[in-house]
């Protein structure tokens, strides 16, 4: 990496000057170089930290931006349904894929530091991964996923989403579950307890999904928010009505996981004295 090459230049640049000009002995000419290399290393990703994030904040502001244009539409159309509710749906899936697609454009602002900093690769591939999977090209999706970073729970679920869609064994399930789990603090990994307790009772381990949901709601403030899903859906198999689990308290972080599809729903108001529909 760059990163370190330079650094070492300006370390061995350092003890060669030092010793050049009989400025000091070999303990400090070492220990100064040493410095000397931990000063450049840190100098040079600060720099690039700030350029990385100025990239990734751009982006997150492109897509924040859309993301609530298409919520916009969305509760306007809620409201005041005009059309068949499938056309409206494949429109916004078009405008929705041509920001994605954007989006996997401008990461093409990465690929110049990708020499410079460790995993940098792997961190665009993450990140152009998560953008394809949105997109349903899954092709793609396995392609990279080899070569991602699955570190944070959102990764860890669409690995365990494509795995079991290319019906992997659950045992390869599970040690991606694991590996995930074993990274997240307390009230982080809800997102994965809700994932494998589906799979588990889509295989018909009823008595194992359960088992994962108690500890789940162990690991997880379930109270308020989506999170009370882990309860509810260990509620429901403890009294056995499996038929009535499923995921939809996640909102869009389950379905953009695509293991199962939302759907819309619309309110017309109730007509007013006019003959119109508020």
């Amino acid at each position: 990496m760059y990163s370190l090459l330079l650094a070492a230049f300006t370390a061995v640049a350092a003890g060669a000057a030092l010793r050049g000009t009989h400025t000091s002995n070999w303990f400090w000419t070492i220990f100064l170089s040493i410095l000397a290399f931990g000063a450049a290393f840190a100098a040079v990703n600060w720099i690039l930290r700030r350029r990385l994030n100025a990239v990734m904040a751009d982006m997150q502001l492109f897509l924040s931006e859309g993301q609530k244009r298409l919520q916009a539409k969305i509760k306007d159309y809620q409201f005041h349904p005009k059309g068949d509710p499938r056309q409206f749906q494949e429109k916004l899936q078009k405008e929705q894929r041509g920001m994605l697609e954007e989006a996997i454009a401008r990461t093409g602002a990465l690929d110049r530091y990708r020499n410079w900093v460790p995993l940098m690769q792997r961190q665009i591939n993450t990140t152009r991964m998560q953008f394809q999977y949105q997109l349903g090209a899954f092709d793609k999706v396995d392609a990279l996923l080899p070569k991602c970073l699955v570190l944070d729970p959102t990764t860890a679920c669409m690995k365990m989403a494509r795995q079991h869609a290319n019906k992997e064994d659950l045992a390869e399930i599970e040690k991606t579950f694991r590996k995930a789990k074993a990274r997240c603090r307390y009230d982080q990994s809800a997102l994965l307890y809700a994932t494998l307790s589906w799979m588990y009772v889509k295989a018909g381990k009823l008595d194992e999904a359960y088992k994962l949901l108690v500890k789940g709601c162990e690991d997880n403030s379930v109270e308020e928010g989506a999170n009370t899903t882990l309860a509810r859906n260990r509620d429901l198999l403890a009294n056995n009505r499996p038929r009535e689990f499923n995921n939809a308290g996640f909102g869009d972080l389950w379905y953009a996981l695509q293991l199962e599809q939302p759907k819309i729903r619309y309110e017309r108001r109730a007509p007013t004295r006019f003959g119109k529909f508020g």
